[in-house]
């Protein structure tokens, strides 16, 4: 039997692994950090833990005056189901090389490790990391002169594609339990459609195929071999035993979804239910119309995408 050629886990189209250990990735693109043409938006690739191989992208727009004041900073979390993708993916540079330069801000994409080699909770502490570091430049000194110089730590925001809205989210949650540096204002999170879950089902989920909805659960287990099932806190917020979302760093959220979206249903729960609970801030929710999951990464310029751009740089700017 040759286990390099016989699947022990398939999940179609992002990951195939084989019984030998062998994993293949179905998008594994990367394109290297640069000045963008179109945009003028500067990038540069940082290690911020040599022990875990842990870095970040950074985006720096074009100044036209070095002397500028100081521009909001957004961590960003790429999707992925938590299997793929990379802050190098040719979706996440070009999108935040857009939103960089349309936006003027800073941007650090945080390249959180991914299973199943690293299975969560690594990338959440991986993503925890990141923000951590980001932040530490807040007292006007700090290893990386794009965040000394030019970030205002009085604007940050969080935000994620996907299963990076997952990250974003748990972040929020758990810099609020940890405390910010001094000076870090949190103003906002922008999750776009997020992955969130549940042991019962809901909207669109009820009348899925029961195989479909196992294969959920599977790759759910498979991406957090020590989870406690969909209602895991991770996946599930608003889970009986769940901590409470009272301490989540922003008062302010604005949730994406669309329309034909296998998410969709569960983005606008995420939304109500985030109205509900004991966090006392305002969560607002922007749908496309006619589109599908992560579009606006696929189809840069279509109407739609300007439209969620826009709407997204209105958020920011608030």
């Amino acid at each position: 039997m040759d286990t390099d050629k016989e699947i022990e886990f398939e999940f179609f189209p992002v990951i195939r692994v084989y019984k030998s250990g062998r994993i293949e990735r179905f998008a594994s693109q990367t394109l290297p950090a640069s000045v963008d043409p179109e945009t003028g938006v500067t990038s540069k690739d940082v290690v911020i833990d040599s022990s875990t191989g842990l870095w970040v992208r950074l985006y720096l727009p074009k100044l036209t005056n070095p002397s500028e004041n100081k521009l909001p900073v957004v961590v960003y979390y790429h999707g992925g189901a938590f299997m793929i993708g990379s802050a190098a993916d040719p979706f996440s540079h070009n999108y935040l090389n857009h939103l960089v330069a349309d936006a003027n801000i800073i941007a650090v994409s945080v390249d959180y490790r991914l299973a199943p080699e690293h299975p969560l909770p690594i990338g959440y502490d991986d993503s925890i990391a990141g923000f951590k570091w980001v932040i530490s430049h807040a007292s006007g000194s700090g290893p990386e002169p794009w965040l000394v110089d030019h970030a205002d730590f009085g604007r940050v925001f969080l935000t994620g594609c996907s299963a990076g809205g997952n990250m974003a989210h748990t972040v929020a949650l758990r810099a609020g339990l940890d405390g910010l540096e001094p000076g870090v204002v949190v103003k906002g999170m922008v999750v776009i459609h997020p992955y969130f879950s549940g042991k019962e089902r809901i909207g669109s989920e009820v009348g899925l195929p029961d195989a479909q909805w196992e294969k959920t659960v599977e790759v759910w287990h498979f991406v957090y071999p020590g989870t406690s099932g969909l209602d895991d806190p991770v996946s599930n917020p608003f889970a009986e035993g769940a901590p409470s979302l009272k301490n989540m760093v922003c008062k302010r959220v604005l949730v994406c979804v669309a329309e034909h979206d296998f998410l969709r249903d569960r983005g606008v729960w995420y939304c109500e239910k985030l109205k509900e609970s004991e966090w006392d801030g305002e969560a607002e929710l922007f749908e496309s119309v006619g589109e599908g999951h992560a579009f606006h990464v696929m189809k840069p310029t279509c109407e739609k995408t300007a439209e969620l751009q826009e709407r997204v740089i209105a958020f920011l700017k608030m």
